[in-house]
């Protein structure tokens, strides 16, 4: 038996570890005059494994690049955070940069094997001088996670943060944390979105590997705004073991509550969204085909401006699946908006008046459950998606200015 309390103040729980930000001027004051950091650090005052996941995005992005550079199994105790630029598409020489910053860092503080995170624009080389000169201005020994976590944001509107102290039978516990960033190009293939997991669990490595892949799988993997998936995408999980705490069936839920709240509230932010959906799809020959139609239903960009239109038109829903290539039936599908039966065959008569005023009050919530059952088997998958308003359009055509 196991216990998840949730805490205030996020990373600043987790014992060992240290957080903080400053602004070097890469990022602009806000509307109300404040200014959040630009550079940020999560650090821990001893060594950590790590276990990460990153963009399926062939064109990877030079801090995952030297990341990968690192021998197998390596540990870290530092990880350097900035907005802005994301130091894609900028070669070996992006990678030759997060050297000589490092190199910089190094003269202020002893650190290992330290790995660095990047958001923002594609294309563009990091402004060395401005990101070293951040190094002046940290306090290391600083707690700071709330400034941390919005110094990572990007087009998000609100930070994104939370913490689990996991009390176990014997007595023990442990804390797990994370702070995300995400609200655009957020496709369920690593839903651009950063996470960053700390914890002081005693947890093995192989246990870092295997659980964090199976809670990727169920959140970050599961969630779409726009289909587009960034050259960034990173999840990292980092312990320093200092709590001498473990339990695995406790751990792996506490990773899947966090993975999947942080990626709901990735989803809730979705540039310009005003309502969540989850595109459940079963019934079908195989997990997969389910899989395929429902992400496909969460990327369909006809079905999302029909949820900001509020216009319940189950024909988009099923002619996308039918457009997916699975094994389907017309005969045999049947769609639910929440509990409302929306099409099925033997039931045809449903669409009237009154179908059309219960439909419009579903798809006026702020978020509901689309099920669409294709009754062929026992596949089963469910994704998650938003909305599509003018506001994303107006965001990310203004993006870089």
């Amino acid at each position: 038996m196991f216990q998840i309390l949730s805490l205030k103040n996020g990373l600043d729980n987790v014992k060992g570890f240290y957080s903080g930000s400053t602004n070097v001027g890469l990022r602009k004051a806000n509307s109300d005059g404040s200014i959040d950091g630009d550079v940020s650090f999560i650090r821990s005052d001893s060594l950590c494994d790590i276990a990460a996941r990153f963009t399926t995005n062939r064109f990877t992005a030079a801090p995952i690049k030297h990341f990968l550079k690192y021998p197998a199994n390596f540990q870290t105790d530092f990880i350097l955070i900035n907005a802005k630029n994301a130091n894609a598409m900028t070669g070996q020489k992006g990678i030759e940069d997060i050297e000589e910053l490092f190199e910089t860092l190094k003269s202020k503080i002893s650190t290992t094997n330290p790995i660095m995170s990047s958001t923002g624009v594609i294309g563009y080389r990091l402004p060395l001088p401005k990101i070293a000169s951040a190094f002046d201005d940290f306090d290391f020994s600083s707690k700071d996670s709330n400034k941390t976590a919005r110094a990572i944001m990007t087009t998000d509107s609100f930070k994104k943060e939370i913490c689990f102290k996991v009390e176990l039978k014997d007595g023990s516990h442990f804390h797990l944390a994370a702070i995300a960033k995400g609200a655009g190009m957020i496709n369920p293939a690593m839903a651009t979105m950063l996470c960053f997991i700390i914890t002081d669990a005693n947890i093995p490595k192989d246990d870092m590997d295997e659980l964090l892949g199976i809670a990727t799988e169920n959140s970050f993997n599961r969630i779409s705004v726009d289909g587009d998936t960034s050259t960034n995408d990173s999840v990292f999980l980092l312990s320093n073991r200092q709590s001498g705490a473990y339990n695995k069936d406790a751990f792996g839920e506490a990773l899947k509550k966090i993975t999947f709240e942080l990626a709901m509230m990735i989803l809730r932010d979705g540039e310009g969204a005003t309502k969540t959906v989850a595109f459940e799809v079963k019934g079908a020959l195989t997990d997969e085909d389910a899989k395929k139609a429902s992400m496909l239903l969460s990327n369909s960009l006809l079905v999302k401006t029909a949820l900001f239109g509020e216009d319940p038109n189950w024909g988009r829903i099923a002619s996308t699946i039918g457009a997916s290539g699975i094994e389907c039936d017309e005969e045999k599908l049947v769609i639910h908006y929440d509990e409302l039966l929306i099409y099925s065959r033997r039931e045809s008569d449903i669409i009237d008046e009154d179908w059309e005023e219960k439909a419009y009050k579903i798809m006026k919530q702020p978020s509901f459950h689309i099920t669409c059952d294709l009754g062929l088997g026992n596949g089963h998958f469910t994704s998650y998606g938003c909305d599509l308003s003018y506001d994303y359009v107006k965001i990310n055509a203004e993006y870089r200015t």
